[in-house]
């Protein structure tokens, strides 16, 4: 079966990466010259697939070991130890016997609940949440094991603004304890919520105040993103038009992953020797939020009346600000300010909207756009 070049999950190979040149480079600069890096995005506009294609560079991939740590779901720093030290392990297993025997060493606090692989006789890491009793002890063997690497090492954390949220007090004058003790080891602190890693990294009452350079990742440039896009479409025999590329990148103002999923689909309805049309792009849409029609539904059923009504508006609008105003309530026909006032706070903490300097969107700009077809 021929492969799909649109990306959408797992690791992207460098043919199928568009892009981020600049971005990249300015990375690896920063990384490889002794500093740490704070990456600002949206959701889904690509941090990982760029962390992730540095890491592949021989400059880092040669001479560095690097880890990549997702924490969005994590709710505590029981569960951030937890996820970095399964991340540190995996990393050590392809390194060699010796690697895993020293993380096991480095790690006493855990070692013992460790199980062992029956082929290889190694350590694995079968480690529940529950097992790690004293997580600020373990957090501080891991980095122990990292400082000791016979290689510098690069962690990359996604979504680190969590750690704000964490109910333990003083996490991040902790985590900043050890990264500021460590030598042998740089940072990237990648997240999407703006607002707050802007009052972790720029505001002078926060432990990690001007620790990192700041890299803000914003959407692909139009000419260059609607070429690779047309040249991915030619290299597999089937032919893109750049006007309905266009489109499809201005539908979704360039954010990366609504444009590639979109693609995928088209050119998965797209037979080779064949044309990518509007109509096929049409199609690929319409077949994408059919498939979460009841994803959406369910979504719905979960809010109450004045929520819905709130989220409707700024769906409408595409893009809101003044939610608050007069002209607002009265155009969208909401009930009064106080009602949208508590509308966005659930809607803003369930992530269905997303806020940057008050100006209001749907998060999910499928759902958006589902919103707006059902109500027109």
């Amino acid at each position: 079966m021929e492969e799909n070049p649109f990306v959408v999950s797992g690791r992207i190979r460098p043919e199928y990466f568009c892009d981020r040149k600049a971005e990249s480079e300015r990375m690896i600069k920063l990384l490889t010259n002794g500093n740490n890096v704070v990456l600002k995005s949206d959701r889904r506009m690509g941090k990982t697939g760029l962390i992730q294609y540095c890491f592949d560079q021989p400059v880092l991939h040669d001479n560095y070991y690097t880890f990549f740590v997702d924490i969005l779901h994590t709710t505590c720093l029981q569960e951030l130890v937890h996820e970095l030290g399964r991340t540190v392990y995996e990393q050590a297993v392809p390194q060699g016997k010796k690697m895993v025997q020293n993380f096991v060493k480095a790690l006493r606090s855990i070692a013992g609940k460790m199980g062992f692989d029956a082929t290889t006789g190694l350590p694995t890491f079968s480690v529940d949440l529950g097992d790690i009793e004293r997580p600020e002890y373990t957090l501080e063997e891991i980095f122990g094991y990292l400082q000791q690497a016979d290689k510098p090492c690069i962690v990359a954390i996604d979504e680190f603004q969590q750690v704000a949220k964490y109910p333990e007090n003083n996490i991040e004058a902790l985590l900043r304890g050890h990264i500021q003790r460590i030598d042998n080891c740089r940072f990237v602190f990648a997240g999407s919520e703006r607002h707050m890693l802007e009052q972790m990294f720029d505001s002078r009452k926060h432990p990690f105040y001007k620790s990192a350079d700041n890299m803000n990742l914003g959407a692909i440039d139009r000419d260059v993103y609607v070429d690779f896009m047309c040249l991915k479409f030619q290299e597999k025999g089937r032919t893109l038009d750049a006007e309905v590329a266009k489109d499809v990148y201005n539908m979704f103002e360039g954010h990366t992953y609504y444009v590639q999923k979109t693609m995928n689909e088209a050119f998965a309805s797209t037979s080779k020797g064949g044309r990518c049309t509007e109509k096929t792009m049409e199609t690929a849409i319409n077949d994408i939020l059919a498939g979460n029609d009841y994803y959406y539904r369910e979504l719905l059923s979960r809010m109450t009346i004045k929520q819905k009504m709130l989220l409707y508006a700024i769906a409408e609008d595409g893009l809101s600000i003044q939610i608050t105003s007069a002209d607002f309530i009265k155009r969208h026909k909401l009930p009064s300010a106080s009602s949208v006032q508590s509308a966005i706070k659930r809607l803003l903490s369930d992530d269905y909207v997303i806020e940057e300097a008050r100006r209001y969107r749907v998060n999910d700009r499928f759902f958006g756009l589902w919103i707006r077809r059902m109500l027109a």
